[in-house]
């Protein structure tokens, strides 16, 4: 080990998160012949093949699944120590990690990256689809930030008061349901409540990770629920079949908004009684005062609440 070349410890991570010598190599910008002669290294140094090849890609064998937490530590160490401590968002070619629920892309990633590109034209913003694991990543620093959509509603699973404690935020964009459908949909001619809404069959876009609708939770309390005839997960594609067919659909409104400027739709409010939402930004304590990472932070609240402003009250839990 006295001669170990650390940068190999950062192709092992990418190895036991994509488990294909193919992806790993794409995420690292390397050669597949590039990745497989430092796989071949870090195997004579741990004294074990690491990975195992499979129908399915590579498998880990227990040796590199026992290196995988104790990795994770050491890299996010290294970089945490080898980062400057002042920051110059003009010189810096630093990566973030940021998972997002899909509909946080449209709004917000218009309102600050403008900006980030005009004072940091040489960072790199790396964003994956929020999923069930990514609230794991987020305590585990495998992901510098993320946005998801948490309730401010008692009666929701997805509580900010749920949120763990290691983990600080800000309530960046607040939203509630409309409920979209086609232009002459008859149910236009009728009177607008619950019943009506409950009488049409419904189209629902299924938005990564999320598996609780308050708008479902809150008419389960009362017996009552949706006749989902579609579950999508795509909006575009959901918002032309709304315009082609009785299917109504429930979606966040700005959002929405965003979306709908091409389709022959109209919208009402969700006749159920919600309180909004929000759109959060969260990341680890563990960031709290890296300059470059506040530095982001700072210029993502402020331009994204420029454009959608909210009152502040109950909005966020921060560290700065």
């Amino acid at each position: 080990m006295n001669n170990f070349d650390y940068n190999l410890l950062r192709v092992l991570e990418v190895l036991l998160e994509e488990q294909s010598v193919t992806a790993a190599a794409a995420r690292l910008h390397l050669s597949q012949s590039a990745v497989s002669k430092q796989l071949a290294k870090l195997r004579e140094t741990f004294s074990d093949p690491l990975f195992e090849r499979t129908a399915h890609g590579l498998r880990a064998t227990p040796r590199a699944k026992a290196l995988a937490p104790q990795l994770r530590l050491l890299l996010q160490q290294l970089e945490q120590f080898t980062r400057p401590s002042e920051f110059d968002p003009a010189l810096s070619r630093r990566e973030f990690r940021i998972d997002m629920v899909e509909a946080a892309y449209s709004l917000t990633y218009p309102c600050f990256m403008p900006e980030l590109l005009a004072q940091a034209p040489n960072i790199r913003l790396s964003s994956q689809i929020w999923s069930q694991e990514s609230l794991d990543k987020l305590l585990r620093c495998d992901i510098d930030m993320a946005l998801c959509i948490r309730e401010w509603d008692e009666r929701s699973p997805l509580h900010f008061s749920q949120i763990p404690p290691e983990l600080n935020y800000v309530a960046l964009v607040r939203d509630h349901p409309i409920c979209i459908m086609r232009a002459d949909h008859p149910l236009l001619d009728e009177p607008w409540g619950l019943d009506t809404f409950l009488k049409y069959r419904h189209l629902q876009v299924s938005f990564g990770g999320v598996e609780h609708w308050l708008l479902d939770d809150v008419l389960a309390r009362e017996k009552r629920q949706r006749d989902i005839a579609v579950n999508m997960a795509e909006f575009y594609s959901a918002l032309r079949l709304c315009e082609s067919s009785d299917l109504i659909m429930s979606a966040p409104a700005k959002y929405a908004a965003t979306m709908m400027g091409d389709f022959n739709v109209r919208c009402l409010d969700v006749p159920v009684d919600l309180v909004p939402g929000a759109y959060v930004l969260m990341w680890h304590q563990h960031y709290d005062l890296d300059p470059s990472h506040r530095w982001l932070r700072s210029l993502m609240i402020d331009q994204v609440k420029a454009r959608y402003p909210t009152p502040t009250a109950g909005d966020a839990h921060t560290g700065y």
